[in-house]
């Protein structure tokens, strides 16, 4: 089985107790698919807790991905300006 890194923020989200939000950043992003293909993205999404703080490994580019993954629609996500 490939790795799923949205699979795996789902599971790091599932262990956590405090409420949590996503933030675009508008920065150039660069990711690698399963082919080794390289996509280019303007900006990318940061999960972060309640203090604020980023939580390790919830850096992505595809915010629908997340949302399909966690079963939920993208208007039903936490994100902030």
């Amino acid at each position: 089985m490939a790795f799923n890194h949205y699979a795996k923020i789902k599971s790091i989200l599932a262990d956590r107790t405090d409420r949590w939000y996503i933030r675009r950043i508008n920065e150039p992003t660069t990711a690698t698919n399963f082919a080794g293909e390289k996509r280019h993205f303007d900006h990318y999404y940061r999960i972060y807790g309640e203090d604020n703080q980023a939580i390790a490994y919830c850096k992505f580019q595809q915010i629908e991905r997340l949302a399909r993954t966690l079963k939920v629609s993208v208007e039903d996500l936490p994100l902030v300006d």
